[in-house]
């Protein structure tokens, strides 16, 4: 296997030759267990740890290594290694850490296509699209919706859902497939391109393992059915894992997500809402919050129905939320700068008295 086989590129070689001593060999991240990595490269895979200094020199969550990072390592004759530095990103999709305002998690970098996977027989939400959508963009990542599970929905009802997503979302590729037939999935790998790296993103139960199993042609992931006590998916995939197809494309597995906080989505909210904004330009004041000002063009526009009503109203929630991230984000710096101020003093108190 050669590093383009698994995504390598020109970017990527120039930063190493800048940057990397000569003793060290790229790999990429393929799967992550808790802080211990396997990484995989010409010279075979490893199970990985980073190095101290790279422990104690990180900020947050984002300063480790993820699922498709490229990363500068040393190998060992025992299958183990030490990562030394992570190459530049040019993607992240991440979302808010559950539980943990403020912060982000990490599902995947270095990623060029999102597949947004909703099951058609039960799962289909609109609302939770644009999420995905806003995170997607917020990371420059391009999105793919694909529908699954069509074998248990009538075709008026994939009809339906197909013209209810083009109605409230431009310029973005749908795919209806059958994870049991296996319809139209000849038109799904057609769109799949050597050497990018796809990941998907859906909620458990839609299907998502199904999907990888049947692109792949082979038995990576378990998969379960729906509890029908609850009608929700169980968690299957427990963690991200990095797979080459046999078509050249590369995939990224992750969990199922039920809550899709959105972190660090400016210009996401922009595009994914990008009828909202361009209306937006027409509202009488430049400050418009676009609640309850007299000369909004866009509650005018939802009054028309120019606007779809639903779509504000997901707008208007998720920009309510990513405005509550961002001071959340910006309380937690100045505790971490105010402790930081602290025990600088402290230490200098401490050797003046000692």
């Amino acid at each position: 296997m050669k590093l383009e086989d698994l995504g390598y590129n020109e970017a990527f070689e120039n930063f190493r030759t800048e940057n990397v001593p000569l003793e060290f060999e790229p790999g990429r991240v393929i799967a992550e267990h808790r802080e211990r990595y396997i990484i995989i490269s010409p010279s075979g895979e490893y199970e990985a740890e980073i190095t101290g200094n790279m422990r104690y020199s990180a900020q947050n969550r984002e300063d480790f290594p993820a699922v498709g990072d490229w990363v500068a390592f040393a190998g060992y004759d025992i299958g183990f290694a030490l990562i030394h530095k992570i190459f530049p990103r040019f993607s992240s999709i991440k979302r808010q850490a559950v539980g943990q305002f403020g912060e982000v998690q990490l599902i995947g970098v270095n990623i060029d296509f999102a597949f947004l996977v909703q099951a058609a027989d039960r799962d289909f939400n609109i609302n939770r699209l644009e999420r995905y959508l806003t995170i997607c963009y917020s990371s420059r990542v391009s999105p793919v919706i694909v529908l699954t599970k069509t074998d248990l929905a009538e075709p008026c009802r994939i009809s339906e859902i197909i013209e209810s997503i083009q109605k409230r979302i431009n310029d973005v590729p749908v795919f209806a497939v059958s994870n049991e037939t296996r319809d139209r999935y000849e038109k799904l790998m057609n769109v799949m391109q050597k050497g990018k790296t796809y990941c998907m993103l859906g909620s458990s139960g839609v299907g998502k393992s199904t999907l990888l199993n049947n692109l792949s042609g082979k038995s990576i992931m378990k998969t379960d059915a729906v509890s029908e006590s609850t009608n929700k998916g169980r968690h299957i995939t427990s963690h991200r894992e990095l797979i080459v197809l046999e078509n050249g494309s590369i995939l990224i597995d992750n969990p199922g997500m039920r809550e899709v906080g959105v972190a660090d989505s400016a210009g996401g909210l922009e595009e994914a809402f990008d009828r909202i904004i361009t209306i937006a330009g027409n509202c009488r004041f430049k400050d418009c919050t676009h609640l309850h000002e007299k000369g909004c063009a866009v509650l005018a526009a939802v009054e028309s129905g120019e606007i779809d009503g639903a779509a504000y109203q997901n707008y208007k929630k998720m920009e309510k939320e990513r405005a509550y991230f961002e001071s959340t984000k910006l309380e937690r710096r100045k505790r971490d700068r105010e402790f930081g101020k602290f025990m600088k003093n402290f230490k200098k108190d401490f050797k003046k008295n000692k």
